[in-house]
């Protein structure tokens, strides 16, 4: 292990995850009903990159040891490989070797400027304690709405929230909350906080502690996409479905809101049928889930930095300047570089594994365009295909996730690359 590069651990890792989860699925007294090795592959793989997708309805086809599998798989994915055993020795030996804090830092893409050892700690606690106040509320409201189970329904959909996987213990997501904004808000609210990223709240948190005086220039690059994204998506999705604009004001708002949310942190989870919407509604949710959520926190997609990153770009070029700048700010070649390289892969990941699903599913291009979206982000929207795919369709979503959860640059580095020399680049302060 200390002989491969922190990329190829980082792959290592997350596949030995894959196989002991797909082991655990597949023995039969974690089954209610038996299923396929096929099947078993497809929920670990799910888990343990956090996307959702589902080829069966995992709240009928495991019992309680099954379900307590995925949600280890799903915190384990969410947080990261390696976090908590990082976590552990920094709290035994008070450091880190070379190596572990290499690996660390293409884990989680932080600016240098952030020690390693004092941002696993943060990460553990922020997460820990961010999904037990969603345990207590989703306690509270699942309760007080006669639900099954309410503690471990909320311990299980308040991790899944936070970790953005989307997974659910019921049966058509969380449809039967389409009306209810307090689920809704708890929900989001948990989506938010993962997928806005680890940076940004450490970020907030050691500027309320008083420890620095502004927010780093990634944080607020970070918030403004997010906050852009989450508004303009919102009134767009409800004034292009004219199924939202029938319903009352509140109501098409705030389902308009959550599918916004649910494709911009990433999440997957879904308050109405996928299929149901408008086809220009769809086009903006392709958008949301390309780029998908932050660095370092636990959504997918090629990031919202990345896409700022490019819009600087292509004003740059557009402006004729020497140097690209955001926000008044120039950005460091390197990541440029790295940036456009993502899209570029991303786009070519996509067009081939697009071609593919025409070639071996009897699906419109619109609905396999969304699945293969849906699964190399990580995001687990679906219009209700996944389950019908053949099984060389299955294997393919199952790469795209793996794929998804690794990066998608990180993946074609480290499978292409014989030895791992990158560049520092000092001015570089936007992390990807």
């Amino acid at each position: 292990m200390k002989n491969l590069s922190p990329l190829r651990v980082l792959i290592f890792g997350y596949l030995a995850y894959t196989l002991v989860g797909w082991a655990l699925l597949s023995l039969p007294w974690v089954q209610n009903t038996a299923l396929s090795s096929l099947d078993t592959l497809f929920v670990a793989t799910s888990a343990v990159s956090t996307t959702g997708l589902v080829t069966i309805d995992p709240g009928q086809s495991f019992n309680f040891l099954g379900e307590l599998v995925i949600l280890l798989l799903i915190q384990a994915g969410g947080i990261g490989y390696m976090t908590f055993g990082s976590f552990i020795i920094i709290a035994t030996s008070h450091k880190m070797s070379r190596h572990r804090v290499a690996v660390t830092r293409k884990a989680f893409a932080f600016p240098d400027d952030f020690g390693p050892a004092h941002f696993i700690r943060n990460v553990v606690r922020f997460t820990l304690a961010v999904e037990a106040l969603g345990v207590l509320l989703l306690w509270w409201a699942f309760s007080a709405r006669d639900v099954d189970n309410p503690l471990w329904m909320a311990l299980f959909h308040s991790v899944s929230a936070f970790c953005t996987a989307g997974f659910s213990l019921f049966p058509d997501s969380l449809e039967r909350f389409a009306h209810d904004p307090f689920i809704n808000l708890i929900i989001a609210g948990l989506s938010y906080a993962g997928a806005i990223g680890f940076i940004v709240m450490v970020d907030v948190w050691n500027q309320l502690a008083g420890r620095q005086q502004h927010l780093h220039f990634t944080s607020k690059i970070i918030l403004k996409v997010t906050l852009g994204f989450s508004f303009a998506g919102t009134l767009l999705v409800y004034n292009m479905d004219p199924a939202l604009k029938a319903m009352a004001a509140a109501d098409g708002l705030l389902i308009a809101f959550f599918q916004v949310m649910t494709a911009t942190t990433t999440v997957g989870f879904n308050t109405i049928p996928i299929s149901h919407l408008a086809a220009p509604v769809l086009m903006v949710l392709y958008l949301l889930m390309v780029f998908g959520a932050s660095p370092s926190g636990t959504g997918g997609g090629l990031k919202s930095t990345t896409l700022a990153a490019l819009v600087g770009l292509v004003k740059s070029t557009l402006k004729r300047r020497d140097r690209v700048r955001l926000n008044k700010r120039p950005l460091a070649p390197d990541l440029l570089r790295q940036a456009t390289a993502s899209f570029v892969y991303y786009m070519a990941v996509l067009f081939a594994a697009v071609t593919v699903l025409l070639i071996l599913e009897q699906a419109p291009l619109d609905v396999l365009l969304f699945e293969a979206i849906s699964a190399l982000g990580t995001v687990g929207l679906s219009t209700g295909i996944t389950g019908d795919l053949s099984t060389l369709g299955k294997l393919l979503i199952v790469l795209l996730m793996f794929m998804g959860r690794v990066g998608i640059l990180s993946f074609g580095i480290a499978i292409s690359m014989q030895d791992e020399t990158p560049e520092e680049e000092n001015d570089q302060d936007l992390a990807l």
